[in-house]
């Protein structure tokens, strides 16, 4: 019993900013939500297997259950003639600049994309980061380097640079 109160003691305190890293990662809230809820009930069949640092241990499930997802085939959509009906505008549409980064950081492979999130956003070591995405140190490197490259190059945040305002 004081695994389970550990452990909802845990999501408690911790759900929100891992809702955030995979967010992040998926780039949508429904996905997020359920990549997050995916991560969770693995961890919680192995929280009294958990020592030291329990947050690492479910963002490393976090990050291994994404990286799982978009390797699998997605066959849950079917293509149609009918366009479904538009989207209701989102309030971060008009967040400026955050918006402009978070489209430029979607953009990015999936590889990248998880590399900078995780140093960046989650404020990971390079050795944390290669240990979570089970590679070693040069590849967070040379990930990283290129990420930033193409974030550099982007065309929303190229006119920041340059200091024209929209």
């Amino acid at each position: 019993m004081d695994a389970r109160v550990d452990f909802d003691d845990f999501v408690a305190a911790r759900s929100q900013a891992l809702l955030r890293t995979a967010y992040l990662l998926t780039r949508d809230h429904g996905l997020a939500e359920d990549l997050l809820q995916t991560a969770l009930s693995k961890a919680w069949f192995a929280w009294s297997r958990v020592d030291g640092q329990p947050e690492a241990y479910v963002r490393k499930i976090l990050v291994n259950t994404y990286a799982s997802w978009w390797r699998r085939r997605w066959n849950g959509e079917r293509p149609t003639d009918e366009l479904p009906e538009p989207a209701a505008a989102d309030s971060t549409d008009s967040a400026g600049l955050r918006h402009d980064l978070s489209e430029a950081v979607g953009r990015l492979p999936r590889r990248q994309r998880a590399v900078v999130v995780l140093r960046y956003f989650e404020d990971l070591s390079e050795a944390e980061t290669a240990e979570l995405l089970g590679c070693s140190r040069g590849t967070v490197k040379s990930q990283l380097s290129k990420a930033l490259a193409k974030l550099r190059i982007d065309p929303a945040l190229a006119e920041e640079q340059t200091g024209e305002l929209r």
